[in-house]
């Protein structure tokens, strides 16, 4: 049986998380606007309750979540939706990274078609911002610092809390991609300093088609978001449509699971990740990235195509090489390609990833393909 290792592109759904999204669908299904009649109500206090739970994570006030369909959705509130504050305050310099998500990059580059300044911080060969860069690229007019938590492809952890500190004198808004942190790793992400959190609930065992934008405030005052679509007063009138009440749910319940269980999923995750490490180093594997989340491994061989190995690898595990929302394009990996790897390595380049319900990895299996695609 394949063994699935694409969990940084989505993840299993928890089973008493699926039990109660299917309870919410065919049971307890009222819409969370209908504020008439008993299905309603506790349609809207199932919201709420998954708002506190969420909210919990980060150690925010529930008031500061809405609730969208995902991090892509988030990271284009959070960036898109500063455009009139920008404007009007005349803060048209935007901070990001080479190795952002798509999700990311994309939105920041529509405002950069705008008229928007953007500067790019560079990484290093471990997928790592240089600091000094950040300090020496903030501006009075710099509106926007956006920079991801772990990055997808290579599980390279950015200094959140050196970040903060560099960022404590500066009037910039902060917003972080947690796509792959939010409820998994998620100890930085409770500085009061990060202004905008975007999560995705199918990253950390909920379903595909929920997340969150987390937006602290400042004293009292809210980050200065507008809608970017329209058509109803939902979430504080900034994400409007019907709440999908059931996968709301689920997401609120995995992230109160994952508050409690989420060290010892860690633990878990390491040791496999050691294990795979000591098979693959072996075979002279090089790894890309300092590759600081237990859930991720991203590693070359020389000699090893990662095309050719995902094709080896058919029937006995599920593999990438790259982010799932680009892996259809075949382009060189973005990411790679700003930590100045070179073309071998890349085209090389292999992405494991697992969760805590991966129980162990074929390990003999996966070094005798390897070794296969060496000779």
């Amino acid at each position: 049986m394949t063994i699935y290792l694409d969990s940084n592109a989505t993840t299993r759904v928890l089973k008493p998380v699926a039990d109660l999204v299917y309870n919410l669908m065919v049971e307890e299904y009222g819409n969370a606007g209908s504020r008439t009649h008993e299905f309603g109500i506790k349609a809207k206090q199932v919201t709420e309750k998954a708002r506190a739970q969420v909210s919990a994570v980060v150690d925010a006030d529930k008031s500061e979540v809405i609730f969208t369909s995902g991090a892509t959705e988030s990271n284009n509130i959070a960036i898109l939706g500063l455009e009139n504050f920008g404007l009007q305050e005349n803060n048209k310099h935007i901070i990001t990274t080479k190795i952002e998500h798509k999700a990311v990059l994309e939105p920041i580059s529509y405002l950069e078609g705008k008229g928007f300044d953007v500067t790019y911080l560079n990484v290093n060969e471990n997928g790592l911002i240089d600091l000094e860069e950040l300090k020496s690229s903030l501006r009075d007019d710099t509106l926007l610092v956006s920079i991801m938590h772990v990055n997808n492809e290579t599980g390279s952890i950015q200094p959140l809390e050196d970040i903060c500190s560099i960022l404590v004198d500066s009037e910039a808004y902060f917003h972080v991609d947690a796509a792959q942190s939010f409820a998994k790793l998620t100890g930085d992400l409770v500085n009061k300093r990060i202004d905008l959190i975007s999560a995705s609930g199918h990253k950390v065992y909920a379903p595909k088609g929920v997340g969150a934008l987390i937006m602290r405030k400042r004293g009292f005052i809210k980050p200065p978001l507008k809608p970017i679509f329209f058509g109803g007063g939902q979430e504080k009138g900034l994400r409007p449509g019907t709440l999908a009440v059931p996968i709301i749910a689920g997401f609120g319940l995995a992230c109160e699971i994952a508050l409690t269980d989420n060290e010892e999923w860690q633990k878990h995750a390491q040791k496999l990740k050691a294990n795979l490490i000591d098979k693959i180093k072996p075979l002279g594997a090089t790894l890309n990235g300092d590759n600081s989340s237990p859930y991720v491994l991203n590693f070359s061989i020389s000699g090893v195509n990662s095309e050719a190995a995902m094709v080896m690898f058919k029937g006995i595990a599920a593999v990438s090489n790259g982010s799932a929302c680009t892996s259809t394009s075949y382009k060189q990996s973005h990411v790679l390609s700003a930590m100045g790897l070179d073309e071998d390595r890349i085209n090389g380049a292999i992405r494991m990833s697992w969760s805590h319900m991966t129980a162990e990895l074929p390990l003999d299996l996966i070094v005798s393909k390897l070794t296969q695609l060496k000779l």
